[in-house]
């Protein structure tokens, strides 16, 4: 085995283990809207492996970005890269460059059990969205600009503002098309995947792109080769396992 493989695996494990006596860390992290389901069950694995504790907040974009500038207790994140574009909040991380954790694409979900529309072409997700009732998803998220820009790109802005039920969490959405609330739900195809509702299809063509989900240490955290641990961890077969099962692509 390479020997440099040999000290990142040494070196992880080293992190990772309980040690007597020693203190157990109290990491706060910030996450993503859309990295909710695998994080709910990597976090509580991390803590059984490694003794340290975990307290995710999850958002959208917006929030987070306030989240990371407020200056309030934070020791690692695992969020959209638009986060990270962003001056003031990419100034709170180390500034080695960000571990790219996750990534998934975007689809279009209905009722299960409801006949699927057809959303194989650009023209035919056109027709689809301009004849559905309702729509719904979280505009005030990365992935929800990014919706809104395939409805710009697509010439149908301004009529699904007009149908369009906005969420204010990922887990509202396959909610509300489950519940009748909303005829289509758009975003991310993970976040669709969900009890009472059926993926009608991704984004066609180049209309489909990834969302990046990324991890980085916060600069003030006091806990930091406990935080990198943390991601770390993400990157194992394990955690990489449970990506898959989720419906998401790892790195």
């Amino acid at each position: 085995m390479d020997k440099s493989l040999i000290a990142a695996t040494l070196g992880l494990a080293m992190a990772m283990a309980p040690v007597a006596g020693a203190r157990a860390a109290e990491l706060k992290v910030i996450a993503g809207g859309g990295m909710t389901i695998p994080l709910k069950e990597l976090a509580p694995q991390f803590e059984r492996t490694s003794g340290h504790k975990v307290d995710i907040q999850f958002a959208a974009t917006p929030e987070l970005i306030k989240m990371a500038t407020s200056g309030n207790p934070m020791d690692a994140a695992v969020v959209p890269v638009n986060v990270m574009k962003d001056a003031g909040a990419r100034a709170k991380f180390a500034p080695e460059p960000t571990t790219d954790i996750a990534r998934v694409g975007f689809g279009v979900a209905i009722k299960a059990g409801a006949p699927k529309p057809d959303v194989s072409t650009p023209d035919a997700l056109k027709q689809t969205l301009l004849k559905a009732q309702s729509i719904t998803f979280l505009p005030e998220s990365a992935a929800g600009a990014y919706v809104i820009k395939v409805f710009d790109r697509l010439g149908i802005a301004d009529a699904m503002k007009a149908k369009t039920k906005p969420q204010k969490t990922t887990g509202d959405i396959p909610k509300a098309v489950a519940n009748g609330d909303a005829e289509l739900g758009v975003f991310l195809t993970n976040v669709l995947v969900a009890p009472g509702v059926e993926l009608a299809g991704p984004f066609p063509g180049d209309l489909q792109d990834d969302l990046i989900f990324t991890g980085a240490v916060a600069t003030d955290s006091k806990d930091k080769t406990a935080a990198k641990a943390f991601l770390d961890y993400l990157k194992t077969p394990e955690a990489v396992t449970v990506i898959k099962a989720k419906g998401m692509r790892p790195g």
